[in-house]
């Protein structure tokens, strides 16, 4: 039986050689639980044991139950008949499975069932499974409904939901998109009212909402009559019940497994999650930068699956009397993708390591006004890195992914092109990774500031003062190379004060920054292995080629398209 864990090296890599012990400490507070939960570490490598054996489980069940399934998943989709949304059999086996290996609670507290593990514990795990089927991913990978509600909800909405939510006994989805509100979810429009009696009830519809059939959603709704900005949406939770019709599913292109639906709310009573007013700019915030970081979870296993699939297909291929693996065009090509991937890898865990020493810090800091005060600074710093780095990892992957799986396609050939091999699906599959939780293009907007500002910068001071890189001076020269030509690109942006400008080269400084970090981390990872010193190699030499010609088109000045785009599409 296949264990996609334990036959990927890159991922025991990480958990064996990241520095977690912040992490865990936080985490953990300081290993109070051992006393009060049999399965509480009695310390650090008690806790990266634990870790290690949970992943072990999620990557037995991975290769051996979901992946099995995942063609018939794709066949058949999850189908809609009067009113209600059927699930594939594979994908409710599949969950099943998850559920009784108490794996639905991921990050929950054990005080409610959960299994108290970071979000880059998580993140490897997301990853695993992605690897086995991307649509399954949409409804393990939607444990952050339960995280939201156990970082904003009151103690009975914690004690109502978070234990059935760790059991597997409830699903969960977020329900933001409206036809008329996609990506600028400021123009929400469905309406909550609240009663004499302070009751809330919505209504209104929403579209385009992942697991839309679960039976509890986070809905975002206009809770001020008469406003229409952000200030005016609140966050609530939603149990699913007969004021809600589930009006249609949508007929995708891909992660047929996974249901979207429209959803029309009828009167529907629900609870207010947090404060009025706090529903876009602190809850959902918070809940699509946690959904973003499991996308670019899962386009890094859709990418490590197409991989694997177009390398098994080059090696058993033979024409002209030899493997096609062994010709430069098809190991160029499988290079790459394999460089590119265990950088994505390694972008993928340092934000969520990241993410979790923000998380820990804010909670360890909304429990003692003493530790507030002495972790502000701390605080303060990995919001900004955790800023940064979640739009740039989520736009990283998924362009990745698709990247991929457009070559595996292409090393298969004409039969890649068929629906007998398994990279015509991932190829389907990857698309949608770019798109959703916020296109490419809005990552690019979510992330310049922090470019700009400075923020890129600090984290690789960060990186360099944390990390002996003159261990691999060879290698780290290049990424400083890259380093000194984002700052010249930076300066030059800053300089012009053109705004017009600024935005039309975003996406440029973006790729600039994106690149300059991942070659401060590939370096990092050279430290530890030979192997990760060539998979630098090859990386850098290429990131410094896309750093060239994004500089050169930056510094040029040359603004053709800016001047005569109307002219040109009208």
């Amino acid at each position: 039986m296949e264990n996609f864990y334990r036959d990927n090296p890159d991922i025991r890599f990480h958990l064996e050689h990241m520095d977690l012990n912040r992490v865990v400490e936080l985490r953990e507070d300081g290993f109070a639980g051992q006393n009060q939960f049999a399965e509480a570490p009695r310390d650090q490598a008690d806790a990266l044991d634990n870790y290690a054996r949970i992943l072990d489980i999620t990557g037995e069940i991975a290769g051996g139950i979901i992946k099995p399934r995942a063609a018939e998943v794709d066949r058949c989709g999850a189908t809609f008949t009067d009113g209600e949304v059927c699930l594939a059999p594979g994908t409710v086996e599949s969950l099943d499975r998850l559920q009784k290996a108490d794996l639905m609670g991921f990050t929950l507290p054990r005080e409610f069932g959960g299994l108290n593990v970071p979000k880059t514990v998580y993140s490897m795990a997301i990853e695993i499974i992605s690897r086995a089927d991307a649509s399954l991913m949409n409804l393990f990978g939607l444990q952050e409904i339960a995280d939201t509600i156990c970082k904003f909800g009151s103690a009975e909405q914690k004690e109502q939901y978070l234990p059935r939510f760790a059991s597997g006994e409830i699903s969960g989805a977020m329900a933001l998109t409206e036809p008329d509100a996609g990506s600028d979810l400021q123009t929400v429009m469905l309406k909550a009212r609240q009663d004499e009696d302070g009751n809330w009830y919505l209504n209104g519809v929403k579209r385009f909402i992942t697991n839309g059939c679960a039976d509890v959603s986070l809905v975002m709704a206009r809770s001020e009559e008469g406003t229409a900005g952000g200030r005016g949406l609140s966050l609530f939770i939603y149990e699913r019940d007969k004021h809600l019709t589930i009006r249609r599913i949508e007929h995708k292109l891909g992660i047929h497994g996974s249901p979207t639906c429209e959803l029309q709310f009828n009167d529907a009573p629900a609870q207010l999650l947090g404060r009025r007013k706090f529903g876009l700019v602190k809850y959902t915030l918070s809940l699509m930068n946690g959904a973003r970081a499991g996308v670019a979870a899962q386009a890094v296993g859709i990418a490590e699956a197409a991989y694997r699939e177009a390398d098994k297909y080059a090696r058993d291929r033979v024409q002209f009397g030899k493997s096609i693996r062994q010709f430069s065009a098809i190991f160029e090509m499988l290079t790459q993708m394999k460089s590119n991937i265990e950088a994505a890898r390694s972008l993928l865990y340092e934000t969520s390591k990241i993410v979790d020493i923000k998380e820990g810090l804010e909670e360890l800091s909304e429990s003692d006004p003493e530790e507030a005060k002495e972790n502000k600074d701390e605080l303060k710093r990995y919001n900004r890195l955790a800023a940064l780095l979640t739009p740039i990892v989520k736009a990283y992957a998924s362009e990745l992914a698709n990247e991929v799986a457009y070559k595996a396609i292409q090393i298969h050939g004409g039969v890649g092109y068929t629906c007998e091999f398994e990279v015509e699906r991932l190829y389907r599959d990857a698309r949608i990774t770019n798109i959703y939780e916020g296109t490419t293009q809005l990552q690019v907007v979510a992330a310049i500031g922090g470019v700009l500002g400075g923020v890129a910068s600090d984290w690789l001071d960060l990186c360099a003062v944390e990390n002996d890189l003159s261990a691999v001076a060879d290698l780290y020269a290049f990424a400083v190379e890259s380093r000194q030509k984002l700052e010249e690109a930076v300066a030059h942006i800053r300089n012009r004060k053109d705004r017009a400008y600024q935005e039309f080269h975003a996406a440029r400084v973006v790729a600039l920054a994106t690149d300059t970090i991942l070659s401060y981390l590939v370096c990092r990872d050279a430290i530890l292995e030979d192997r990760k010193r060539k998979i630098a190699r090859v990386f850098l030499l290429e990131a410094l080629q896309r750093v060239d010609t994004n500089l050169k088109y930056i510094l040029s000045d040359e603004d053709t398209v800016l001047t005569c785009h109307q002219d040109i599409i009208g």
